[in-house]
């Protein structure tokens, strides 16, 4: 939990990000815009969930299971950088 302590403010901006796009997604579809419109902005939103997603995961990995950065030479740190690094490409 630390991690997200550590984190919060950015986080919370995530978040407040996101909640613009559902809203946007929201008023798209009370004012009955094109479905190419609120297929772009929901597509924007899943992303933004993604990103966020991938920051708490990989704050997860650091803080909880081995921190990549304490000894980055060790083999857990780097199998701990790489799925962190597979967990970003996969969630983009």
């Amino acid at each position: 939990m630390a991690h997200v302590v550590r984190d919060k403010k950015k986080l919370l901006n995530r978040i407040r990000r996101i909640k613009g796009q559902v809203e946007a997604i929201e008023r798209s579809l009370e004012e009955g815009a094109e479905c190419a419109h609120i297929l772009h902005t929901v597509a924007a939103c899943r992303g933004a969930i993604d990103g966020l997603m991938a920051e708490v995961i990989g704050g997860h990995i650091r803080f909880h299971v081995v921190d990549p950065d304490h000894n980055p030479a060790s083999e857990r740190a780097q199998a701990a950088q790489e799925l962190i690094d597979v967990i970003k490409m996969y969630m983009k």
